[in-house]
């Protein structure tokens, strides 16, 4: 048997000498045929890289494995899970016993295998037994599975979908769902940050918080009351019969803005207790000439850029941590705080420089973020003066202490991140990705 070194090779040239191909110089129809078998080829492929995938196990100074798969093959962390979870279902499994048991989708992973689905077949069956109910009994589910991989080889996404939905009225056709299948189905997520600063997010919700905001939403998201365009609104109390009539929000905006209320009035509650340290609250990095100027954004420790102009009407409504720095040489000028503790004000500088976990690719922002000791560590004699401490996430944090990674202050303030000798894949250097404005180039760089 050859290599693996060999193989990967001979697969190169391949690819190399296929990419040469002039599809142009064949006729039309017999196109679609030599499309159809790269096709097939291609997906034979990712099926022996989840085999792969499914092999992986984490070792000494890796990260957290979907973030060690991502930042070796350059793809997203979400993608890297959704491959670790597809591949955990289409590997054959081990018993405790050492018993070799079929895949989880085990008439799914022989398609999967030969070339037959892609991805999007894929997630229609994994949606359609995500949504099965727990109270059909295992034959019948071993029956679906079959007759869905079945179909899948010779239909569309699409068309297995609309099979998937029909069989799914066979084996639940009351719609009976336990408490438990509701439970499962409960969440929220946010989903990509828009270029306007505005954010979209899903929420399934059970019935229980669906009860508790109905009531909410009847008295704080009437006509008239938690307003922010006008200045007589209330959070408490009856809004007056001009308020309401006023009040040119539609019914989605105000229960956006009660909503905003019902946390904004929670935030700084001492009997939330603290957060890695600090109060349940705002913090917020901001300069003073865009104080000034009421223009420009603050940055929250969550990541959020947040108009000048709201970060001064939230001053008004809760208390919060504000730093303020010099807009040309982003010297600290000033530190807002609820409670004079020295460590307190160096967890909220480490915000203000950091703004998030320092590890190159991670994404975990300041409110998600400890304290790290960037050139020393404390147990091993390290001080913990502001310009040797950084943000690392827990995970990452653990990196240092038990993996083998360091890390050190560079000359501009950065925190470079350097991994263990003899592991090349993993990547070391510093994060820009809390800080996009380093990512262009300075006026005195410029051509």
């Amino acid at each position: 048997m050859r290599s693996i070194d060999a193989v990967l090779g001979a697969l190169d040239d391949v690819v190399g000498e296929l990419a040469t191909v002039d599809l142009l110089t064949l006729p039309a129809p017999y196109r679609f045929a030599v499309l159809e078998r790269m096709e097939t080829a291609q997906r034979r492929l990712v099926a022996v890289s989840h085999a792969g995938v499914a092999r992986l196990e984490r070792f000494e100074g890796c990260p957290k494995l979907p973030n060690a798969l991502a930042d070796v093959l350059r793809v997203s962390p979400t993608e890297a899970r959704r491959r670790i979870k597809d591949a955990a279902q289409l590997a054959p499994r081990t018993a405790l016993t050492g018993e070799l048991l079929p895949p989880v989708l085990s008439e799914t992973a022989k398609a999967w295998q030969a070339g037959h689905l892609d991805g999007e077949h894929l997630e229609v069956i994994q949606k359609f037994f995500h949504a099965l109910p727990g109270h059909v009994p295992p034959v019948e589910v071993e029956l679906a599975e079959k007759s869905l991989a079945e179909h899948a080889v010779n239909l569309r996404p699409d068309q297995l979908a609309k099979v998937a939905i029909q069989l799914s009225l066979v084996l639940n056709p009351d719609g009976l769902f336990s408490d438990k299948d509701r439970a499962l189905q409960r969440g929220f997520t946010w989903g990509r940050r828009r270029a306007d600063g505005m954010r979209e997010g899903k929420l399934v919700a059970d019935p229980e918080l669906q009860a508790e905001m109905e009531p909410w939403f009847a008295k704080f998201a009437a006509p008239g009351m938690c307003n922010p365009d006008d200045e007589t609104t209330t959070v408490a109390g009856e809004p007056t019969d001009e308020a309401a009539a006023r009040d040119s929000r539609s019914h989605a905006q105000r229960q956006h803005d009660a909503l905003k209320a019902l946390v904004r009035g929670r935030l700084g509650d001492p009997k939330l207790g603290q957060h890695n340290g600090l109060p349940v609250t705002v913090i917020a990095t901001a300069t003073v000439q865009d104080l000034q100027n009421k223009t420009g954004h603050a940055v929250t420790a969550g990541g959020t850029l947040l108009p000048i102009p709201d970060l001064i009407r939230m001053a008004s409504h809760a208390y919060h941590y504000l730093a303020l720095f010099d807009g040309v040489n982003r010297r600290a000028l000033w530190l807002g705080r609820t409670k004079r503790i020295a460590s307190a004000d160096q967890r909220i500088i480490l915000h203000a420089k950091d703004r998030g976990c320092t590890r190159p690719g991670c994404d975990a922002p300041g409110y998600h973020s400890v304290v790290h000791h960037a050139a020393q560590d404390w147990k091993n004699g390290g001080t913990t003066d502001i310009q040797d401490l950084t943000l690392a996430c827990p995970p990452d944090n653990e990196l240092v202490e038990t993996g083998g990674w360091d890390t050190r202050i560079r000359a501009d303030g950065q925190t470079e991140w350097i991994p263990p000798p003899g592991l090349p894949m993993l990547k070391g250097g510093v994060n820009t990705y809390h800080h996009p404005e380093r990512l262009l180039p300075k006026d005195d760089e410029k051509d």
